[in-house]
């Protein structure tokens, strides 16, 4: 009977761990694809090369370009944010200070997840 009463706690705490960890990686893979530039020139540095947000939410959305600004900026200090309107577009310009101490805006197609909750 101690056996079974020592069981059920070990199983539920092995699924619970499991669990967490399947949650864990999702989010990195989310992170890792959430912005997939829709031309192979796109970094950010313009309208015509804004990095594409494929999230469709906004809460993902704005998580995926801070994701993308950490792993191509490691270090960055974010300065400002600004909403803009190109060709009936909506894009976020994100100013940042690289590590290196020079000043970027880095331009975010924000078209698939705006406004959307």
């Amino acid at each position: 009977m101690l056996k079974k009463a020592l069981f059920i706690p070990v199983i539920i705490l092995f699924v619970a761990c499991h669990s967490s960890k399947k949650a864990s990686i999702a989010s990195v893979k989310t992170e890792q694809t959430a912005a997939t530039p829709e031309n192979p020139d796109a970094d950010g540095s313009s309208y015509e090369k804004a990095i594409v947000i494929q999230e469709t939410s906004e809460t993902k959305g704005v998580s995926a370009e801070y994701a993308w600004l950490k792993k191509q900026y490691p270090g960055y200090k974010m300065q400002s944010q600004t909403l803009s309107t190109n060709n009936k577009k909506p894009y976020d310009i994100l100013n940042i200070l690289t590590s290196d101490g020079e000043k970027k805006a880095v331009y975010f197609d924000i078209s698939n997840f705006f406004g959307k909750f």
